[in-house]
């Protein structure tokens, strides 16, 4: 929901991997500050008043209904949280993230806490560029030019340089750019919780795998040699229908797909469970159905150590997989991560979650959200 203030805000980096501490800036305070409206190119400059790698700098239109004050306490809260610490002495320094308010509607404010506008916005070419993509016409309120104007007039002898990298307003923005993110994991990883989340938080089409419905399931667990080629089989019979029905049939409504599954775990169990001469026949019709199915755009493996899975295994209760043997889980673990090196051209991602519970604990979703955030950033699109 929009508040019911306008605020104008820059954000600055020239610490670390800057254009993630401003993505990561920019999704904080869509969260703790207000809906962002709007978001600038990304613009290079060199440092002023101290020596220091270039900066990269944005400015970003936010509705809020915080007070000044509230405002101001919630970025420096930001700040603070992503490792910005201000020192005692005096003058400028290096910086993991800047945040400033420049504008709040057309407040003016001139206490100890905070002056507005900003008191030094007119003489930053860093700061008046990028607003001028977003708020050309917007007045200064003691000025009385707008943007543009300010920037014509302006002596900083530091021109910013515009660069190519694109930074979104929120997360459902980012991972709308894809087209199909797959979540893969060993039994127990987690994965189909995940994977609802996302698609829960970011209007995606969920595909969910249909292994409840598999009749041979409960029974290879019980006597594995005799039922895991009809096991095998209906897996991937089931697999490549639904990746067919489902990664065709576009939904207006959704900004992109979410599975807990990609179709070549076909080829990673059976390959375990299978003996060599069922396997060989096994690879030769999957091989024929794998070139028909869609590939997801980025691969999210989620590894968890063995002990975790059984325990994981445990809590949920499924009767048929309480017996299921470590050395199992082990094979699962090695076939995903063989698959993944084996594939280098895939956009594949691994994220460790064995001291994680994303589930329970929203710092671990964020951590996880995060890892996928930047690698989805990176990306190429």
């Amino acid at each position: 929901m929009d508040g019911s203030n306008t605020v104008y805000l820059s954000l600055g980096s020239n610490l670390g991997d800057k254009s993630a501490m401003l993505q990561e800036a920019i999704f904080s305070i869509e969260k703790k500050v207000g809906k962002v409206n709007a978001v600038s190119p990304v613009y290079k400059s060199a440092a002023s008043g101290f020596e220091g790698d270039d900066f990269f700098n944005i400015c970003i239109i936010v509705k809020t209904d915080l007070t000044p004050p509230l405002l101001l306490t919630a970025l420096l809260d930001i700040e603070f949280s992503m490792g910005r610490r201000r020192p005692g002495i005096a003058g400028y320094q290096p910086r993991v993230i800047d945040i400033d308010i420049l504008y709040y509607n057309r407040k003016i404010i001139d206490n100890d806490q905070l002056t507005l506008p900003h008191p030094k916005l007119h003489e930053r070419r860093f700061v008046l560029r990028p607003l001028v993509d977003i708020a050309p016409q917007f007045y200064h309120p003691i000025i009385k030019k707008d943007t543009r104007n300010l920037l014509q007039e302006c002596k900083d002898e530091i021109i910013p340089e515009k660069t190519t990298l694109v930074l979104y307003k929120n997360r459902a923005t980012l991972f709308s750019q894809l087209r199909f993110l797959a979540i893969e994991g060993n039994i127990g990883a987690g994965k189909t919780t995940l994977a609802t989340r996302i698609s829960e938080d970011f209007n995606a089409k969920l595909i969910l795998e249909r292994f409840a419905d598999n009749p041979f399931l409960p029974k290879f667990y019980e006597d594995q040699s005799r039922y895991a080629f009809p096991l095998e089989m209906s897996f991937l019979a089931d697999r490549y229908q639904q990746f067919i029905d489902d990664t065709t049939q576009l939904d207006l409504f959704k900004k992109f797909m979410v599975s807990d599954y990609d179709i070549y775990k076909s080829l990673i169990f059976a390959k375990i469970t299978l003996q060599e001469v069922e396997f060989s026949l096994y690879r030769k019709i999957f091989d024929f159905m794998y070139k028909e199915v869609k590939k997801p755009d980025v691969y999210v493996y989620l590894y968890q150590n063995t002990e975790r899975l059984l325990d994981n295994i445990k809590k949920r209760g499924r009767d048929y997989e309480q017996d299921i043997p470590f050395d199992y889980l082990e094979k699962i673990n090695r076939g995903y991560l063989d698959y993944i090196k084996g594939y280098p051209e895939q956009n594949s991602l691994i994220i460790d979650i064995t001291e994680l519970d994303f589930v329970e604990n929203e710092k671990d979703y964020d951590q996880v959200m995060n890892q996928i955030q930047q690698f989805v950033m990176n990306w190429s699109f």
